[in-house]
């Protein structure tokens, strides 16, 4: 497998953006389309603005980092592995379900909440849980990916996502929910099968491997001797998994395979792949505290990023908190707005804000299970090192976004497209908002960049509820397989799979959310 196949694909598309400057002319719209005529990048710009996407989007580069670090430090936590193991071996024989799980929670938290990046938190969590229920990283990134999309494209009550459509249009947040949910279970469910149906193509069995050595040594001398790690309820090490066996094995040419077809899977792990997945561990250890810390974080993290404001659920409790906290006075010294400093209120939170959480459950965590400082300063350092990519792709990404920003060639497409019809048309509609997701990763740029405009040349505000619905489902849609997209790129980066790779398993789902969204289109132009 190739490394680095993702960043290679990035700066392919930033060098076609690069082109395009120099073909297609510019214009923006300030109430009137204004043509500026050829903007055209130089070499000078190339490297000047991946910094300009540095200092602007450099907190997003930066919390991956984080998260990679967070990580590395659960690794020097032997109770983690044991609690990935006690996930998996209440999984066992539901694998199937526990997927499904998996994607539905994942699916509503991005529709409902709008944590499409915030999501990076878990998503090393659901890898290992993934990669020891037996399955390989294509799985994986189905299951994270996939569902994370599914729920852009369903987006019902995330507001920070849908602003700019919501306003722009002057619709309400709630504006055909029922149609949102339907398209936002239909994507879940096509998930859901499709995910299903990769791992019956590709697994015959999703049965863990008993303990029977001969069967382990004869898969490894017909499978160029993979490095065996068992998964079962019962205790086992790296060391005894491997002791009787390590005079037979020598370097696989293919250590990703999770599983062999038509035999019992046993979940096998390459040296290339233990960084999904913490060493195991023979010793009992309690997890309570790690299940502890890990749900007060989930439950901040959902409740920091639902939108309680007036925009959306109207609920004031936690602005009320929020002001009490920080205005609360013991002897006139505001003590809690001092050591705190400025804080948001729940519903408020950016992804920077997650950062205090993730550091009082490190803290909490050290103290607990008695870790020392060298130990978690060289966990958070490894840790780090596995984020580097995924963050050096999300500048790059957002590099792209630099340029259709300072070139902005694109209006000139969409004035192309959208006259080739009057007013609104369902074709070159969906067609200019793909474009547009395309061009821009970011969401709301990508709604900015072309809404306004839209607004000018389509005037019919009877369609403009359709239009919303066109414009976020064909973002997420093309978020499942565009080279700009952050989640998609920054998984395959982090999973080392090659992006054609992920286009030979992803089309057929494509094309069927393709159909299912065009009907409900078409359905609801009829209506």
């Amino acid at each position: 497998m190739k490394k680095h196949n993702a960043i290679k694909v990035v700066l392919i598309t930033i060098l076609v953006f690069l082109l395009l400057t120099w073909i297609i002319p510019a214009a923006y719209f300030s109430g009137e389309f204004v043509d500026q005529g050829r903007v055209q990048m130089g070499l000078f710009d190339l490297f000047n603005y991946p910094l300009t996407s540095l200092a602007y989007f450099g907190y997003i580069a930066f919390y991956l980092i984080l998260v990679g670090g967070f990580y590395g430090i659960l690794y020097k936590i032997p109770a983690y592995r044991t609690f990935l193991d006690k996930i998996v071996e209440k999984a066992k024989g539901k694998e199937k379900i526990v997927l499904s799980a998996i994607i539905v929670v994942c699916a509503l938290l991005v529709s409902i909440c709008g944590l499409h990046i915030g999501l990076a938190l878990f998503i090393p969590f659901i890898i290992s849980i993934v990669m020891l229920m037996g399955y390989d990283k294509i799985v994986c990134a189905l299951v994270t990916v996939g569902s994370i999309t599914v729920g852009l494209i369903g987006t019902t009550y995330a507001y920070t996502n849908i602003s700019v459509l919501v306003e722009s249009l002057s619709l309400k947040i709630d504006h055909q929910i029922l149609v949102r949910f339907v398209i936002l279970f239909a994507g879940i469910a096509l998930l859901i099968f499709n995910t299903i149906m990769y791992i019956n193509r590709n697994y015959k069995s999703n049965k863990k491997i008993k303990n029977d050595n001969k069967k382990v040594e004869a898969k490894e001398e017909k499978k160029e001797e993979v490095k065996v790690v068992k998964t079962t309820s019962k205790k086992s090490t790296n060391k005894k998994s491997t002791s009787k066996n390590s005079k037979k094995t020598t370097k696989s040419k293919n250590p990703n395979k999770a599983a062999l077809k038509d035999e019992d899977v046993i979940v096998v792990s390459g040296e290339k792949d233990m960084k999904y997945v913490p060493n195991s561990v023979s010793s009992k250890h309690k997890i309570w505290p790690l299940v502890v810390v890990f749900s007060l974080l989930f439950v901040v993290f959902v409740l920091a990023f639902i939108n309680w404001n007036e925009k959306v659920f109207a609920v004031s409790l936690f602005d009320d908190m929020q002001k009490a906290v920080s205005e609360f006075k013991l002897f006139g010294f505001p003590l809690f707005g001092k050591i705190l400093g400025t804080f948001n209120s729940f519903g408020n939170w950016t992804i920077t804000d997650m950062f205090v959480p993730m550091a009082i459950a490190v803290i909490l965590l050290m103290i607990i299970y008695k870790i020392k400082f060298e130990d978690v300063f060289e966990g958070f350092v490894e840790g780090a090192k596995e984020a580097i990519t995924p963050a050096v792709i999300v500048i790059l990404i957002y590099t792209v976004l630099v340029i259709v920003t300072y070139h902005p060639f694109q209006l000139v497409i969409y004035k192309t497209i959208l006259g080739f019809s009057k007013g609104f048309n369902i074709v070159t509609t969906s067609l200019v908002a793909v474009l547009a997701s395309f061009f821009n990763a970011d969401i709301a740029y990508s709604f900015q960049s072309v809404i306004p405009y839209y607004a000018s040349v389509v005037t019919d505000v009877d369609n403009y509820s359709l239009v919303a619905i066109i414009f976020q489902s064909m973002y997420g849609l093309t978020m499942l397989v565009a080279p700009t997209s952050l989640v998609l790129m920054g998984v395959l980066s982090y999973l080392n799979i090659p992006y054609k790779k992920w286009l030979n398993v992803i089309w057929k789902l494509l094309l069927e959310l393709f159909v299912v969204l065009l009907i409900i289109f078409i359905i609801l132009a009829l209506i």
